[in-house]
Formats: structure tokens, C-alpha cells, sequence
């Protein structure tokens, strides 16, 4: 079964720009509700990697909530990990990589916020890799990249209405501006960058784990 993974920071460090409530709202229930009824529609399985199931379900056109459930959980955790509660400065090959592709952090932004505040409905917007190229695109509802053979997530954005709403309204551009000024995990990003070029591994998710003997699994423990 797979985990709900604990932030790796407090809930209260995104401040202000994502409040403490917020993150309570959109951790400790949309994402821990992902996972829950991902495991409950996994059963018995016995998947290698959350990578594995979403591109299964993918391919399977009968498996379509169990897709939206585990790129939802999969889209949460790379989300968390995409965001730093310390203000980080774009740094090392993604400056060269930023000027060259959009011609500078300024227009990256500039083209990030746009994608996002133009999208229609739910869904993310992401800086993404391919090859050494940059791109800025969207992708609705559950969709993520890794059914985009070639694309390497660098960073992404919720654009979902309970990642925002508390704090923002439905000034989504709004939000979009003050997360790319204070929220980016550049190093992150760096990483990701490196495995797009070929040089280490990019992100995964946390391995599904055995339940405890005797436990009931996540996805039978509903609130």
C-alpha cells in the first residue's frame, strides 16, 4: 500500500503566501483522501512504484479513477517537494538554460504565470525539461508528465481551487505571482534538470510499503 507522505517542512512554513490552514486543508485531506482511495481501488496488488501504476492506468482505458487517484497522489508529492520554505535565487545550468529558452527569470515567470492564470478549470502548470530545453505547459484535472514520454517535471503548481482559495480568493494570477517569487525550490529544480540531460536519477515517489500484519490497510480507514 502506499503512504501519505509527510511534508517536508511545517505546515505553517509556505506562509504567507500558502497559510498554515490551507496546507492542513490540502495535505492532511485532498491528498490524504488521494491515497486512501488509491489503495482501496489497488486492493490486493502489489505495485513496484506509484511511477507504474499511474502509467498502467494510463494505458488502460477501464482505469481511469484508479489514474486520477494516483497521479493526484503522485502530483501532490512532487508539488511538496517542488516548493521551499526558504527563498531560494535560480542557480547553476538552469540560468544559462532560463536565458537561452526564455530569456531570463523574469520571462520565465512572466510565461509561468500566464500558463497558469490562463488555464481553464483545474489542473497544474509546470517548468519542464526536455532534453536540455525548457518549456512551460499545463495539463488538466489529474494529468501529470509522466505520461509524457520525454518530459521531466522540473517545478509545478497546483492550480486547483483548494490550493489557493483560502488565501487568495479566486485571484489565481495573484497567487501564481507571489508562489513563483517566494515558493520555488530551484535546487530541486537543478536536480531534476540534471536527470533531463542525462547526468543522476529524477525524483520518484516513495516506494508502496507492506502493511503492518494485522493492520487494516490505508484505503479501509476512512474518516
Amino acid at each position: 500500500m502506499f503512504e501519505l507522505p509527510p511534508l517536508p517542512y511545517d505546515h505553517a512554513a509556505l506562509e504567507p503566501v500558502i497559510s498554515r490552514a490551507t496546507m492542513h486543508l490540502h495535505h492532511d485531506k485532498h491528498h490524504k483522501k488521494y491515497v486512501e482511495t488509491l489503495n482501496k481501488l489497488l486492493g490486493d496488488a502489489a505495485p513496484r512504484s506509484l511511477e507504474d501504476v499511474v502509467l498502467e492506468a494510463f494505458a488502460d482505458d477501464g482505469s481511469r479513477k484508479l489514474f486520477n487517484n494516483a497521479a493526484q497522489a503522485w502530483n501532490h508529492t512532487f508539488f511538496w517537494n517542488a516548493m521551499s520554505p526558504r527563498r531560494q535565487t535560480l542557480d547553476g545550468s538552469l540560468v544559462q538554460a532560463v536565458a537561452r529558452d526564455f530569456g531570463g527569470a523574469e520571462a520565465l515567470k512572466a510565461a509561468f504565470v500566464k500558463e497558469g492564470a490562463a488555464h481553464f478549470g483545474s489542473g497544474w502548470v509546470w517548468l519542464a525539461a526536455e532534453g536540455e530545453a525548457l518549456k512551460v505547459l499545463s495539463t488538466h484535472d489529474a494529468e501529470d508528465l509522466l505520461i509524457h514520454r520525454g518530459l521531466t517535471p522540473l517545478l509545478v503548481c497546483d492550480l486547483w481551487e483548494h490550493a489557493y482559495y483560502l488565501d487568495h480568493k479566486n485571484d489565481r494570477e495573484g497567487f501564481l505571482n507571489a508562489w513563483f517569487d517566494g515558493l520555488p525550490n530551484w535546487s530541486f529544480a537543478e536536480s531534476q534538470y540534471a536527470a533531463a540531460r542525462g547526468e543522476g536519477k529524477a525524483w520518484t515517489h516513495p516506494a508502496p510499503v507492506e502493511p503492518a500484519r494485522g493492520t487494516a490497510a490505508l484505503g479501509e480507514r476512512s474518516n
